[in-house]
Formats: structure tokens, C-alpha cells, sequence
């Protein structure tokens, strides 16, 4: 067989794409070299020799940059195109490879040896044919991309290396695949690694089809949406676009970094955004951790107000808005003067006490401003869930911190002052106690690292300085109390209620209801009128509400144009308020029997209490009304058993309680009442009715009472000695115990009152009745 010799044609060098023999294909041609090539081989024979690029990115390729076989081919057809481009129909002829390499200036020219695939074939051609054809049919059913037409044309194929090819032709494979193909020339070989390439293509695609069962069996709805929100982010992120969680994701980023957390609150704020950002918008917990997250972020972990330290400023600064009330003055300006000592003292824990209107919460707002601290208020009056104060765990729907937390988030600051109002109005159910809860809040060992359900990280509450109000103490449960600096007001006295009204609350009702100080005036003595007839209560609350009236009838006669100015003095007060409300001076007009005046404590200040006891003939049947309470009824009990071991001393009828059936009364009976300060004054009216000896009508008297006549002490004596100089007494019976509490009462109150100290009964008789007794 002789030699064949190399044929000599131009080269078209192609970019990503490859020809094998037989096949038929459309090429689009705009390099200048390649189109030089195409119009050499139509001017002589139209073969052209085409091979692949290494590089497509390589405009003018040498001959290295060239894969050495490629497919000798005809040109069939050319037709130019409008672009300045070729398109060319050719059709592979032949393998073969390049020998020789010639730069003609303006085209290549290639030297090539060709290779034919035999034409016969052999038993095991035939094999690896059938093989070769079952797998690409099995390949076809599963890629479902190539039509039952190409399988048909492909099968009608004898010769074994053509058939190879063009089945090589149809598989999705990398351009070096198809070269490598191109590049075997033994026809056995050929096949064989056609079938190996189709053979791991049905791997692939049978392993597609297993992960995409798997993931259409799990993929929900929840999932999907998942899916098509993280294509929009990727689109968004394209798109330049900060809008949707990928922009919100990135600010709650920026404001974590800025909200000065600690390191580990930090930590846990950008784990959970993390989380927020996994978990699709239209889920339920996306909500929940966007508002713990929030949360985080709002509280303030360790921004502070810097404490104004000037003792001076702070004592003008109380001093300008509350008269009086010096107890609570002197212990924040004590607290001020450790704090500039130590710089490092703990908040104080103080609790304010006494009845309404005498100015507790706007003392703390007063204390603020002395400290320049920020000011915040919770009320707990109804509070009964302990969730309330410590906040809710976030598994429940609607959770959200408690009111501490909510406090903290208002304030701004870890240093406010923070007033906790009515907290003697805190009560229990179901639900747990409050007021337990309140334990850690008000323990400065433990509110340091304060828990709350719904924050979960611990937050220190010891830089707070914590100011509570209360009404009554006795509704406080002992372990709270115990944590509280106790600081009681008892009220006010007729002065410095006159220096209020002066100083604060007419500026306040002349400036609410639009007015000035030219167009109304109130005299000194205008105002201790209201005070002493249209008011009676510890604070001020009645007097306010008097002179706002007393400012709203003044507005309508200035707009009405009666008159331009109006003063108001004591002879015109009742042409604004009506006639008195009150009779100044609660004191009997005169001495009568049976009828004495207790003191007594109440949630709303101190009273006076009129206790009466009448005589009727029957059996010694003792009969107690005005809705008293048990321990006031012991204490009647109490006084009868006296008054009965001391009839011959005290020259009562030995047989008295078998005649006499005896009632004691104490009017008002709707209003409950109830203490043990009443024991001396029922046994003083009783042993009046007894002896037909009349009480002082001045006198007024409080002290619990043994069985043997002991006075024993009791509380509110400021509060009590306040209400008798109300009414109008003069003389005031206190148990000898309570001596110290006198320096409690104001200066001005004392120097009207003269008080008595006793130890005994008998000492209360000698002062209280007319004539004294004699034993």
C-alpha cells in the first residue's frame, strides 16, 4: 500500500467549538485571517482544514496555541452577511493532523496526514455498537433533551467510528472531551470511551434526579418561599438594591455596633440576627426575633448621665420646688455628699410615705433634676402578674419585657432615677406575687445582674437610684419593706400649706388656665380660708382643685368683661366657692358626757375620731357599731373589763353592767375603721357615761390600753397631732413611750399644743374629765 501523501490547505482556526467527520454545520466567520483562509479555499479545491483553539481568547493564534488534530472539511456554502461577517456551511471530511505550519501574511496554511476509519468491522465493532447505542438510548429517556429523531438517525448508522462521533457530537461534554475524542484514532478505543462518557452522564443524571425527588419531598411551602427570597436577595444584591431584609439585615448590623453593649450581649444580639436573617419574613418567628433583636438594641447597657456633684445647686434646687419636707432633702443631699466622696456608692433604695397629695412623686422628679439625671415613672398600682415586673419568656405569643426593662428603655440611661409609684398597690393571684419579684429589683446585692424573662441576659440595675411612693406601709409585705430606706410625710401643717399655695400651685393654676398675675390675686388671707373651710386633708390636692375652680370663674368674668382684675380675699372667697364646706375646728363647743375625741390613722393622713357611749336600762349587753374593726372591738372589750375591776375606785355602781345595757358608737359608721390606737379614748368616754363627768372639750387623746390600765405607744404621731391642730384642739394625750416623736411634729404646730404624757389610765381620767377623778 503506498504512502499517502500530506494535503496542503488553508487553516480556519476555531473559538469554543469543534467538528468531527460527517457532520454538517454553520459557522459564523469575522477574523481577517479566517476569512482570507475561506476565500483561498474556494478559489481552489474548497477544503479547508479546521481545528480548536487552546485559548478562545486569542485573536491571532500561533501555531502552539492550536490543538494539533482537527478535521479536514468542504465548503459547501457562504453567504456574507450585512455585520461584514461569513456565514459557512461545511462539512467534516476526514481526521487529520497538522505536519507543517505556514504563515502566509494573511492567512495560515497547514500541511495535513489524514486518518479513515476502516470499513469493515468485526464481531466485537458490533458489541461495542450495541452497547454504545443501548446506553445512549437509556441516556436520551433520562436527559429527555435530545429528541427520539436523533436516536433514530444515530442507530441507522453502519460504520462504527461514524457512529461514535456523532453520538460524542450530542453529549453535553467539555470542549477537551470532544478534542480527546477527535484525537483517537483507533475506532475500538473510540467507542469504548464514548460508552465510558456516556455511562458516568447517567450517573449524574440519575444522582439530579435522586436530589431532586429529595428536594420536591422536602421543600414546602415555607421552603419554596425561602428559595425565592434568596434569589430576590441575590437579585437585590445585583441590583445595588438595600431595600428587603438584605438592607435591613445591614442597618440592624450598623445599630448593634453603635448601641455600646457589652462584649457578650453583643455576641448574642449578632447571633440572633444571624437567625433572623435564615428565617423567611413570613414566618411567625421572624417577628419575634426582629423585636428581641430591637429590644437589644434600645435598651441602654451603658450609657450614663454624669451626676451634677454641686450640694449647693441641688439643696436650692429642692428647695425651690417643695416647701417643707426637710427628712427627704437631708438624705439626698447626704447621698450626694458620699457619692462625691466615694464617686463608686450604689443607688439608694428609698420609699416615700405618707397619705396622697403631699408631693411624693414630684419629690422624685425634683431629686432628678437635683442630680441631672434622667427621670423615668412606673406605675404598679393593680399589678398582680408577676410576668409584669420580670417580663415574659418570648415562647409566649405577645411576650415583652417587664416593667423594669420597659422603665430602663424610657429612660435611655443605666442611671436614672426611677420611681416606682404606688407600689403599696401591687397584689397577688394565680399568676405569682409581685411584690416577690420586686425583691431582686430593690436588693443592691443582687440587682446588679437584675433576670428578666424576655431580655434573658442579666442587666445591672445598681447605678438606678430607686425612688418608691406608698400610702400605707402595712400593705407592703415585710421582706420588701426591709429593702426600702422608709422616709414618711405626714402632711401638711395650715402655714406651709398657705406658703404652697402661694409659692407653687396658684402660679401653676394662673398659668394653666391662661391668666396673669395681674389679672387674679389671692390674699394671705383669702387662702387660709379655703384652707381651713374648704379643705381637710394632709396634702394638697383639695386646695389645688379650689383655686383652679376659683381661676376658671375668674377667666369667664374677665372674658365676659365684667371686670379687669380680680382679688380675692376672705370676705369674697364664698361668692367664688359657695358656702364653707368644712367647720374650722372639729372640737366640741362644749364639754359633754360620753362624747370623747380620738386621734387616729388613716391611708389619706390623720383624722380625729368622735367616740360615743350611751347608757340604757337592760343586762349588761355590750353593743359596738360603726363598722369597727376586730382590733378596735378587742380594745372595747379591753376598756369594759377596766372600767368593771375599777368600779369602786372610780365611784361607779359595782352592779352596773347587770342594769345597764351599754352602746358605744363611733360615727361615720360607712367608714370602715380599725387600729389599736383607740383603747384610752373608749375607756375615757365610757367611764364619762358611768360617772356623768364630762370630757374636756379640748382635749383630744390616742393610746392602746392593757387590762390593767397601762397606755402602751403607738405610730402616726405626726399625723395625728397634725389633724388635732386641724380641728382645733389644744390639749393632746399621748402614751409617755412616744415622747421622742414629738420632736417629729413641726415647730409651729408644738407651740399651739400642749401634750400630755401618760403612762396610765388614771393619768388620762385626771386630764380629760371635768373635775378630774378621784382614786
Amino acid at each position: 500500500m503506498a504512502k499517502k501523501k500530506d494535503i496542503i490547505v488553508p487553516l480556519l482556526p476555531l473559538r469554543g467549538l469543534l467538528v468531527y467527520p460527517t457532520m454538517v454545520l454553520h459557522l459564523d466567520v469575522g477574523r481577517e485571517k479566517s476569512v482570507q483562509a475561506l476565500e483561498k479555499a474556494m478559489v481552489d479545491d474548497s477544503l479547508i482544514y479546521l481545528t480548536t483553539q487552546k485559548d478562545i481568547s486569542i485573536d491571532e493564534p500561533a501555531e502552539d496555541d492550536l490543538y494539533q488534530m482537527g478535521t479536514l472539511t468542504k465548503v459547501k456554502q457562504m453567504l456574507k452577511l450585512p455585520n461584514g461577517t461569513i456565514r459557512v456551511l461545511v462539512e467534516g471530511l476526514k481526521r487529520a493532523k497538522i505536519t507543517s505550519f505556514f504563515d502566509e501574511q494573511d492567512h495560515y496554511v497547514v500541511s495535513v496526514k489524514t486518518f479513515e476509519d476502516p470499513e469493515t468491522k468485526d464481531v466485537e465493532d458490533q458489541a461495542l455498537m450495541r452497547t454504545m447505542l443501548e446506553y445512549f438510548e437509556q441516556y436520551i429517556k433520562m436527559s429527555k433533551k435530545i429528541s427520539a429523531e436523533t436516536y433514530s438517525s444515530v442507530s441507522d448508522i453502519e460504520q462504527p467510528g461514524r457512529m461514535a462521533d456523532i453520538i460524542a457530537s450530542h453529549l453535553p461534554l467539555k470542549l477537551q472531551e470532544k478534542q480527546e475524542i477527535l484525537e483517537t484514532i483507533d475506532v475500538k478505543d473510540r467507542i469504548t470511551r464514548v460508552i465510558e462518557i456516556i455511562h458516568n452522564e447517567k450517573e449524574v443524571l440519575n444522582l439530579e434526579k435522586k436530589i431532586g425527588q429529595r428536594v420536591k419531598k422536602s421543600m414546602e411551602r415555607t421552603q419554596k418561599e425561602y428559595y425565592l427570597r434568596e434569589q430576590m436577595k441575590a437579585i437585590q444584591k445585583e441590583l445595588g438594591d438595600k431595600e428587603g431584609k438584605t438592607g435591613e439585615v445591614a442597618e440592624l448590623t450598623d445599630r448593634i455596633e453603635k448601641a455600646n453593649m457589652t462584649e457578650h450581649v453583643k455576641n448574642t444580639a449578632l447571633k440572633e440576627l444571624e437567625r433572623y436573617e435564615k428565617i423567611p419574613s413570613s414566618s411567625a418567628e421572624s417577628s419575634v426575633i426582629r423585636n428581641y433583636i430591637e429590644w437589644l438594641i434600645s435598651l441602654p447597657w451603658t450609657n450614663a448621665t454624669e451626676d451634677d456633684l454641686d450640694i449647693h445647686k441641688a439643696e436650692r434646687v429642692l428647695d425651690e420646688d417643695h416647701y417643707g419636707l426637710e427628712k427627704v432633702k437631708e438624705r439626698v443631699l447626704e447621698y450626694l455628699a458620699v457619692q462625691k466622696m466615694t464617686n463608686s456608692l450604689k443607688g439608694p433604695i428609698l420609699c416615700l410615705a405618707g397619705p396622697p397629695g403631699v408631693g411624693k412623686t414630684s419629690l422624685a422628679r425634683s431629686i432628678a433634676n437635683s442630680l441631672n439625671r434622667n427621670f423615668v415613672r412606673v406605675s404598679l398600682g393593680g399589678v398582680r402578674d408577676e410576668s409584669e415586673i420580670r417580663g415574659h419568656r418570648r415562647t409566649y405569643v405577645g411576650a415583652m419585657p417587664g416593667r423594669i426593662i420597659q422603665g430602663m428603655k424610657k429612660a435611655g440611661t443605666i442611671n436614672p432615677v426611677f420611681l416606682l409609684d404606688e407600689i403599696d398597690k401591687m397584689s397577688s393571684d394565680f399568676r405569682g406575687d409581685p411584690s416577690a419579684a420586686m425583691l431582686e429589683v430593690l436588693d443592691p446585692e443582687q440587682n446588679h445582674n437584675f433576670s428578666d424573662h424576655y431580655i434573658e441576659e442579666t442587666y445591672d440595675l445598681s447605678k438606678v437610684m430607686f425612688v418608691a411612693t406608698a400610702n400605707n406601709l402595712g400593705t407592703i409585705p415585710g421582706p420588701l419593706r426591709d429593702r426600702m430606706e422608709i422616709i414618711t410625710i405626714a402632711g401638711y401643717t395650715e402655714l406651709e400649706k398657705i406658703h404652697i399655695a402661694k409659692d407653687h400651685l396658684l402660679a401653676k393654676q394662673i398659668k394653666e388656665h391662661g391668666l396673669s398675675k395681674a389679672q387674679l390675686q389671692v390674699r394671705d388671707d383669702g387662702i387660709q380660708k379655703i384652707v381651713r373651710y374648704y379643705t381637710r386633708e394632709a396634702g394638697v390636692r383639695s386646695l389645688e382643685r379650689q383655686l383652679a375652680t376659683i381661676c376658671r370663674k375668674t377667666a369667664r368674668i374677665i372674658v365676659s368683661g365684667e371686670k379687669k382684675k380680680v382679688i380675692i380675699t376672705d370676705k369674697n372667697v364664698e361668692e367664688f366657692l359657695g358656702k364653707p364646706i368644712f367647720r374650722y375646728g372639729q372640737a366640741e363647743i362644749e364639754d359633754q358626757v360620753g362624747v370623747a375625741t380620738g386621734l387616729a390613722y388613716t391611708t389619706v393622713g390623720g383624722d380625729t375620731l368622735q367616740i360615743e357611749v350611751s347608757l340604757s336600762p337592760g343586762k349588761g349587753k355590750l353593743v359596738l357599731t360603726g363598722k369597727l374593726g376586730d382590733v378596735m372591738k378587742e380594745s372595747a372589750q379591753a376598756a369594759f373589763s377596766y372600767v368593771r375591776s375599777k368600779t369602786k375606785e372610780l365611784g361607779i355602781d359595782q352592779e352596773f353592767h347587770e342594769k345597764h345595757d351599754i352602746h358605744i358608737h363611733v360615727p361615720e359608721g360607712a367608714v370602715p375603721k380599725d387600729g389599736p390606737s383607740a383603747g384610752i379614748t373608749i375607756a375615757t368616754a365610757l367611764v364619762s357615761a358611768l360617772t356623768g363627768k364630762a370630757i374636756r372639750k379640748e382635749v383630744g387623746m390616742t393610746g392602746e390600753i392593757t387590762l390593767r390600765g397601762r397606755v402602751l405607744p403607738i405610730g402616726g404621731v405626726k399625723e395625728k397631732t397634725l389633724s388635732a391642730h386641724r380641728a382645733g384642739l389644744t390639749k393632746i394625750i399621748l402614751p409617755k413611750d412616744n415622747e421622742k416623736d414629738i420632736e417629729d411634729i413641726p415647730e409651729s404646730v408644738r407651740d399651739d399644743l400642749q401634750f400630755v404624757l401618760v403612762g396610765h389610765l388614771d393619768e388620762v381620767l385626771q386630764h380629760a374629765l371635768n373635775g378630774g377623778v378621784q382614786l
